[in-house]
């Protein structure tokens, strides 16, 4: 008997699996492992609920949707090309399972434990036996298969490639609309229902785009800048992942004064290449705040202010040091590092440059236009689109907040003066 699980979606309303379609049946059963679930205790944004209360959401919820976008974007390329209903199962699960490897707070882990969610989807797809067992069950290629898309330069399938990872994927429509309705913003409302009607296959096989389509490309793509400027690029994003950088690196330092840490945390900061799959489903958001609490209360100093800071929300200052040369950056680094030593703060714990970019519109990895006659790139077809190429890069010194005023008032002399 067909059974019907539905998911009550904020953004994309109700969300129904039916049992009876063999590929969806797969789905719900992938839902239901262990590795699955624990994308709940992941969130979407990492820290930046600290900047954005409402950003709560976990990566389950957004794996779901993910897989609810290339669902529809499946029904209407079928109709393109009824023979593309061969990748029905590969797109299904690697659109599910494309971010089962995410470590605590999602993209921060990969800043402070090096760690590679993209390679941990591949090795939980294609070597986990609750997750590979069940993908085995329907094609027995299918573990290798959804690996391989989870490879970062594989393009054995295109169309399949372009809709798991390129400018303009699944994942890329749901996060935007999904993060700008948690953050309360208002830059992320992607027309997706425009964007899947305008899809179509190009002579050369891959998916392409209708011309009726490119204003609402343009517009995602203005969003998607947007976003990333004013969410997750924020500056108290930058500060929160640089505290949590010196958490492990004093912890690292400094494990002969006896630190609380579990066996599962210890493999993950110290020797990132023994953490098997018990040791990775362990770490999660929970786990890793309940050790920041930990530290705060019963470690030694600085670990325990920088948890302290982290956990209370008193976080470092910084300011936009961006305009000036690399001289000037440094001349104020020293500036600060040794206002931080007269103030009995460690300069190498407490201050520093953080240099961040935005990597803009990458056209070798996008939709091409195709109006039934002529094939075209996307930036030859929009002026807009092609501004948006440009990488954009911005340096911010980071800092106590008891040094605040002189800092400020050293980068506007040197400002007023250059």
């Amino acid at each position: 008997m067909s059974i019907q699980r539905i998911f009550h979606d904020p953004i994309h309303k109700e969300i129904v699996f039916d049992s009876g379609k063999p590929e969806e049946l797969m789905i719900m059963e992938l839902i239901d492992t262990i590795a699955f679930q624990r994308l709940r205790r992941i969130k979407q944004l990492g820290a930046a609920s600290l900047i954005f209360h409402g950003a709560e959401s976990s990566r389950f919820t957004h794996s779901i949707g993910v897989f609810h976008i290339a669902r529809k974007i499946f029904r209407r390329l079928i109709e393109a090309k009824s023979s593309f209903c061969e990748n029905k199962f590969v797109l299904y699960g690697a659109a599910l399972l494309h971010d089962l490897g995410h470590g605590p707070l999602s993209h921060t882990s990969e800043a402070i434990f090096n760690h590679d969610h993209e390679r941990w989807s591949r090795h939980l797809v294609e070597n986990y036996s609750p997750i590979n067992s069940i993908l085995k069950k329907y094609d027995n290629e299918l573990p290798r298969q959804i690996g391989e898309l989870f490879k970062s330069k594989q393009i054995f399938s295109k169309p399949l490639k372009t809709l798991i990872s390129s400018e303009i994927d699944c994942d890329r429509l749901d996060y935007l609309l999904r993060d700008s309705y948690n953050t309360g913003t208002k830059y992320g409302l992607v027309d997706l229902e425009r964007i899947i009607s305008a899809l179509t296959f190009s002579p050369d096989g891959n998916i392409a785009i209708k011309p009726k389509g490119v204003i609402a490309v343009e517009h995602f793509l203005i969003l998607r800048n947007l976003m990333y400027r004013t969410i997750y690029n924020h500056k108290i994003n930058e500060i929160s992942t640089w505290i949590l950088e010196k958490i492990i690196h004093t912890i690292k330092h400094n494990y002969e004064k006896n630190i609380w840490l579990d066996k599962s945390l210890y493999k993950w900061i110290f020797s990132s290449s023994k953490v098997d799959f018990d040791d990775f489903i362990r770490n999660d958001d929970i786990t890793f705040y309940y050790h920041l609490i930990r530290w705060k209360d019963e470690s030694f100093e600085p670990l325990s202010t920088l948890c302290k800071m982290f956990i209370d929300r008193n976080f470092l200052k910084a300011s936009d040091i961006s305009f000036l040369n690399k001289i000037k950056r440094l001349e104020i680094l020293a500036f600060a590092r040794q206002l931080c030593e007269s103030n009995n703060y460690d300069s190498e714990i407490f201050c520093g440059i953080k240099e961040r970019s935005f990597n803009g519109f990458e056209a070798n990895n996008a939709l091409k236009i195709w109006d039934g006659t002529f094939q075209n790139s996307l930036e030859n077809s929009s002026a807009l689109i092609k501004t948006l190429i440009k990488t954009q890069e911005s340096s911010f010194i980071i800092y106590p907040g008891a040094i605040q005023d002189e800092i400020q008032n050293q980068i506007s002399k040197i400002k007023t003066n250059t």
